[in-house]
């Protein structure tokens, strides 16, 4: 029969040291020393893209390098536009020109290949932003979808 011990037997172990066995050794180390943040390097990209989006809602405008990594990017919403406001040629200038400035600054944007996709008002003042940057366009392309095939006729109407 197994022995049962006590509450008495139970407290009288408590306030005995316990011997731990296999215990790994505390070894005290010297603190680290903190090394200074390094200072992040400025990217330098002289040239890339710029993708004009130009909807009769919105015009988006992104900026990327030779790879397609975007640098910066602004649309007529961003900069404030409301509304029917946000389609006009305007608004796509200023968004145009928002981009263009945070491009030209942070990375030394300076020769831009230019996409334009859509038939909103602000194909062309987008672009001629960005020559008022001095920004050089070396071309432009038209990537405008345009639809092959279309879709499913409607079936024939029954009299």
């Amino acid at each position: 029969m197994p022995k049962v011990s006590t509450k008495e037997e139970t407290m009288a172990k408590a306030d005995e040291p316990v011997e731990v066995k296999d215990a790994p050794e505390v070894v005290e180390t010297e603190p680290t020393k903190k090394s200074a943040p390094k200072k992040k390097i400025k990217r330098q990209v002289a040239s890339g893209h710029v993708h004009v989006l130009a909807t009769f809602n919105n015009t988006i405008i992104v900026f990327t390098d030779d790879k397609g990594n975007v640098l910066t990017k602004s649309s007529a919403g961003a900069c404030g536009f409301r509304g029917s406001k946000k389609g006009t040629a305007y608004a796509a200038q200023v968004a145009a020109e928002r981009a263009a400035a945070a491009a030209k600054q942070q990375y030394g944007f300076a020769k831009a290949e230019v996409y334009v996709r859509g038939i909103g008002l602000g194909r062309d003042s987008a672009v001629r932003a960005l020559s008022s940057l001095d920004i050089a366009v070396e071309n432009i392309k038209d990537v405008t979808g345009i639809a092959h095939g279309g879709v499913r006729p409607k079936k024939a109407r029954r009299v």
